[in-house]
């Protein structure tokens, strides 16, 4: 008798235990940032007791507390979103604020060899020097002779089928980013397709529920097919950024690799003894990092020439204003070029391809502006710099929601819908220095994150994103289709984007023609050109001598 009361009280006593913590999953502690409500909802958050507007909105440009907290499942939220709390966190103590969450999923796809979702710890460090060593400002201008011949490339695409625009500029972006010497012929060339999957995995509903509720983890692959599906992924990756890899090791061995990040790499591993896992997924990631986000700015602007049409006439304007007729830019003619440089800037600002970013997480407890920020590889730390809600307002999808966006800040950039590069007239910063101006407020955009975990490819990108938009509108004008149904011109929905870790606009139609038939005749010429550099199959052959480009930016950053 005695035995069964002790055995009553003893399972009373467990279940109360576990109705008491479940009951605690999901309960903002004190302490926190204040945020929505941590149930499940799917109306808007009401005004605080301040009379101050939601914490949580779905609709751009309301004004939102610079921090607060979204609480899903075990996770907690602290969402930055004001360019102080960024730097003040992310920048000025990015001793602490450099590592990553555990993202259960994201990792399983990754094999833990992705650098982009690796903990802060000497591994990081080591692949990010390399990273800086063959990427910084110096480095970076051994790759503008490749930049030009891909971008003379994209040219001639958008002269011969200009309703393949889209194509044109990821071919463009992914030659130009690959780091292994292996370029791209044309669109139709089989291109890694993984990181688009792995970001449709790392954004899903399923992930967030994983990490939210890491219980559910110990369920088996047959209840859990995601999961199967991320193990067979990475299967995928690792075959294909480690193959691209071993077969680049195998030509710097023989001594007939061109310049690339990879020849550093190899010489790298052979003293520090890192996998090849951790060498190709190393390499994979400039690729992944550098083509994707690049393609999306890029599908953007043109989504922009067309929304804002006076865009392109103003473009053309300095553009033949500095060039004349027949030349086409170059990276000189950057610095005379103002405007070009605010369709950069604005190009990022307005349709940050990055909409969520990657959430950090803190290695200790800290506090800022009164409330805590608790340590641990389930507390986030998310810069949300998006520009539209394209999701749900449901719980699993918590991380999803915008909760004040930077870039769409309307005290920061007035009229934040509208693309106007003249925001930038005054500003001739490089993406690299506004990251680092010690004046928050100064920044032009978070495109490439913040703190220690900011992109080193930044000065490649500012290149790449120059040489299109320029020789773009030089040679091309843009105009919106008409419908043949209704005869009205069709304009771009902005708010309608893909889906994912990077977003970009979903399919649109534009009418692309030369401004001239001087212009045509001058882009196939350039392309001629730069085409004897490449063998019968379209690859290096030689890398091009003599190509000198002014100091037209600092080299110390």
């Amino acid at each position: 008798m005695a035995s069964s009361l002790v055995y009553y009280v003893a399972f009373a006593t467990t279940v109360l235990i576990i109705t008491y913590r479940l009951g605690k999953i999901g309960c903002r502690l004190a302490g926190y940032p204040p945020g929505p409500p941590t149930l499940p909802s799917h109306r808007e958050p009401p005004p605080d007791a301040e009379g101050e507007e939601p914490l949580a909105v779905p609709e751009m440009g309301r004004g939102v507390r610079p921090r607060h907290s979204l609480i899903l499942g075990t996770q907690v939220m602290i969402v930055l979103s004001s360019d102080q709390a960024i730097k003040d966190l992310l920048d000025k103590r990015s001793a602490i604020y450099s590592s990553r969450p555990g993202m259960y999923l994201g990792n399983i796809v990754s094999g833990g060899f992705r650098v982009l979702l690796m903990e802060y710890g000497e591994t990081w460090r080591a692949i990010r020097g390399l990273m800086h060593n063959g990427l910084n400002i110096k480095a970076a201008r051994a790759y503008v002779p490749y930049q030009d011949l891909e971008n003379k490339a994209m040219l001639l695409g958008f002269l011969e089928d200009p309703g393949s625009f889209v194509n044109h500029i990821k071919r463009y972006t992914n030659s130009l980013t690959t780091q292994d010497g292996l370029r791209f012929p044309d669109h139709e060339y089989p291109r890694p397709e993984g990181f688009e999957k792995f970001s449709e995995v790392f954004r899903s509903p399923a992930a967030a529920i994983l990490d939210g509720f890491p219980v559910l983890r110990h369920l088996p692959d047959f209840l859990l097919p995601i999961r199967r599906y991320s193990k067979e992924l990475h299967k995928k990756e690792y075959d294909l950024f480690v193959g691209h890899y071993l077969d680049t090791k195998k030509r710097v061995m023989e001594g007939t690799a061109k310049p690339c990040f990879c020849v550093d790499l190899v010489r790298a591993q052979e003293k520090q003894g890192f996998s090849d896992g951790i060498a190709g997924y190393s390499s994979g990631s400039l690729l992944e990092a550098g083509s994707d986000t690049t393609a999306a700015t890029l599908v953007g602007f043109v989504q922009a020439l067309l929304i804002f049409p006076d865009v392109v006439a103003a473009a053309q304007a300095e553009i033949d204003r500095v060039c004349g007729p027949d030349r086409p830019p170059d990276l000189n003619d950057l610095p005379d070029m103002p405007y070009i440089r605010g369709c950069m800037k604005e190009s990022m600002r307005w349709m940050p391809t990055d909409i969520l970013g990657v959430p950090h997480a803190v290695i200790r407890d800290d506090e800022y502006m009164g409330y805590t920020i608790p340590k641990g590889r389930r507390s986030h730390v998310e810069c949300l710099v998006r520009r539209r809600q394209t999701a749900p307002t449901y719980y699993p999808s918590l991380p999803r929601l915008c909760h004040g966006a930077v870039a769409h800040d309307p005290n920061r950039h007035p009229d934040p819908s509208r693309f106007d590069p003249t925001r930038w007239a005054h500003d001739a910063q490089t993406s690299a220095e506004a990251a680092k101006n010690t004046d928050a407020t100064q920044r032009d955009h978070f495109v490439f994150g913040a703190g220690r975990r900011l992109c080193q490819g930044m000065h490649i990108a500012d290149r790449s994103l120059f040489l299109a938009m320029a020789r773009l509108l030089w040679a091309f004008d843009f105009r919106r289709p008409v419908d043949a149904a209704t005869g009205k011109e069709m304009v771009p929905d902005m708010a309608d984007l893909t889906e994912g870790l990077f977003v970009m606009p979903r399919s649109f139609r534009a009418v692309i023609t030369p401004r001239s038939d001087e212009k045509a005749r001058r882009v196939r010429e350039e392309w001629e050109e730069v085409a004897g550099l490449l063998d019968e199959e379209m690859q290096w052959k030689m890398v091009p001598e003599g190509l000198v480009w002014r100091d037209y930016e600092p080299t110390e950053v």
